[in-house]
């Protein structure tokens, strides 16, 4: 989820913390606990500052090590125990269960987008990626926002964020049942599709379609059963090529592979360079499909420079490459 949805989950467990007899009835322990609460509910995305370093490192770890088994566990007792220097007489036991939970919550919704986590780890380094909410809901933004105005205005808060989780419960319920129908109506559009993709927007019935089957991908929109395909492209294997080797070598395109399940493929020549230009088919936007990893290969078959991430125009792509074609 975004960082404004976990910020307002932290709040929400701020809220069902007063459950807690230990946390309501002492005001230092709760002071302790919220604080917690709401870090534990941030911390595991601390891995964005992987951007600084550059887009292929970020896009290989974001939701990784620290959204694993052993970060869900270290998470909350690194917290807790700072915690505990600076207010020494909060109940430490119950600073830590509560922080559990948001940092457990965290890790546990972000399985719900299509990104996912790899919160199987160290056990496996499969990502999982439900694709059923979002990386931002608007309808659950919006149900955090009524119902922590409702505990500002008087509203008892362990009742109110208890029913709170359970509406939102039905509503992944209810999204886990849009989705099999979208899927049901992709498979009745493309019946020999062998790899489907489909994941949510912002827009409750509208969800991104990408499909293959052995001739061709296929990238639409489903909005509720009707299925729109917008583009279809013929599946071809990569040629052969010393060039295209070096390029699948580059940290950028090895990234681009290990996040992009379904792609396409172009190669050309732009000045005297030789491009290997790789294109995530499930991301399109006014006919352009902006998440692509580009390599650049001279002919001694050096990468000269290379980019993976998102790009809305082919000037921007120039400039993150600091590449000026020869005319």
């Amino acid at each position: 989820m975004d960082t404004g949805t976990h910020i307002v989950m932290g709040a929400a467990v701020c809220g069902l913390t007063l459950a807690d007899p230990v946390v309501a009835s002492d005001s230092v322990t709760m002071t302790a606990v919220f604080i917690g609460v709401v870090s534990g509910s941030l911390i595991p995305d601390v891995d964005t500052v992987l951007k600084l370093r550059n887009n292929a490192v970020y896009i290989r770890n974001h939701r990784g090590i620290t959204h694993s088994v052993p970060a869900v566990l270290l998470w909350p007792l690194v917290i807790s125990v700072l915690l505990s220097f600076i207010f020494p007489e909060a109940a430490f036991y119950h600073l830590w269960a509560w922080t559990f939970l948001a940092v457990f919550l965290h890790v546990f919704v972000d399985i719900f987008n299509a990104y996912g986590t790899q919160a199987l780890r160290p056990f496996s380094n499969q990502w999982v990626a439900l694709g059923v909410i979002n990386t931002f809901d608007p309808i659950i933004f919006a149900l955090h926002i009524i119902a922590i105005l409702a505990w500002i205005i008087g509203t008892e808060p362990v009742l109110t964020f208890t029913l709170l989780y359970i509406v939102v419960f039905f509503y992944y319920l209810l999204r886990f049942a849009v989705k099999a129908a979208v899927k049901h109506a992709v498979r009745n559009t493309i019946p020999d599709a062998d790899d489907i993709f489909i994941a949510p927007t912002m827009h409750f019935f509208q969800w991104r379609v990408a499909a293959s089957n052995k001739e061709c991908h296929y990238v639409g929109r489903a909005y509720g059963r009707s299925v729109n395909i917008y583009d279809r492209f013929k599946r071809e294997p990569m040629p052969k090529s010393p060039y295209i080797d070096a390029a699948m070598e580059d940290k950028n395109i090895q990234a681009f592979v290990s996040f992009s399940p379904i792609y396409r493929w172009s190669v050309s020549y732009v000045g005297d360079l030789y491009e290997v230009r790789l294109i995530d088919l499930r991301y399109r936007s006014k006919s352009y499909y902006p998440f692509v990893a580009v390599a650049h290969i001279n002919e001694e078959m050096e990468v000269i420079n290379s980019y993976t991430g998102w790009i809305f125009s082919e000037d921007k792509l120039r400039k993150k490459l600091n590449f000026i074609p020869n005319s």
